[in-house]
């Protein structure tokens, strides 16, 4: 086999690029930002001034500086392209039609496929973030269009939450987050009996998806069983074995 270098390219070997929020926050191990939550290397990149403001509010103006930043990840040579905020689901289709590789910058993509898995009348309870900006027009940015089946519960009031999240005050206890992670998703449990499977929208809550997974006893997906199930389509290995 014959290598060729790619002019330009600095390492090797990142399949997943990662766009990251210009954010100021303690990513610990599980959260999409941390290298240490994959079984695999990965490729970080922060796009310049795009701040938990402006995700959450949906600004358009944000998406050279987006697209700038992903196709350095292309550049560099990664072979899809995610992020690390839900509510990025607003450049999807946009992002997708410009680079030349997969993009999959929200974990909102995972709905239809839980939905369908679930099938009948079983519904999926997603927490968010900010529930006030997962509305009809973001979720449709996901090809959803049909929300009678998804149960929104919003983190906005979860003080330990808000205030390292979208606060940005710099420090974490991860006890308290994760007290009110396993109680938002025993509230949409006991709310609703239809609800089959949870969503963790965004991407600091996977820390606390096995914690919420023992209370509620149901599937729970977010952003990293996203990435690891594109990442295993992007890089398959040979089976071994005997029979």
């Amino acid at each position: 086999m014959i290598y060729r270098a790619r002019p330009g390219q600095a390492s090797s070997g990142e399949v997943i690029g990662i766009l990251l929020l210009d954010t100021s926050v303690p990513f610990i191990p599980g959260d999409v930002a941390n290298a240490t939550t994959y079984d695999f290397p990965v490729r970080f990149r922060k796009v310049e001034g795009f701040s938990v403001a402006r995700a959450i509010g949906k600004d358009p103006a944000i998406y050279e500086a987006l697209l700038a930043a992903a196709r350095d990840l292309v550049d560099q040579g990664v072979r899809a392209v995610t992020g690390d905020c839900g509510f990025m689901a607003f450049h999807q289709r946009h992002l997708a039609e410009d680079l030349s590789v997969p993009v999959f910058l929200s974990s909102l993509l995972q709905i239809p496929f839980i939905l369908s898995i679930l099938g009948g009348e079983k519904k999926v309870g997603v927490i968010t973030a900010d529930s006030r900006s997962l509305d009809a027009a973001l979720l449709a940015a996901m090809g959803i269009d049909d929300t009678s089946r998804i149960v929104v519960e919003g983190l906005e009031t979860r003080k330990a939450f808000y205030r390292f999240a979208i606060e940005e005050s710099g420090t974490l206890d991860p006890a308290e987050v994760e007290a009110e992670m396993v109680d938002a998703g025993r509230k949409l449990v006991a709310g609703d009996d239809a609800i089959g499977a949870l969503l963790l929208e965004c991407s600091l809550l996977p820390p606390y998806a096995a914690a919420v997974q023992a209370a509620v006893h149901l599937p729970v997906f977010d952003y990293v069983t996203m990435i690891n199930f594109v990442f295993s389509a992007m890089v398959r290995r040979p089976y071994k074995g005997f029979i």
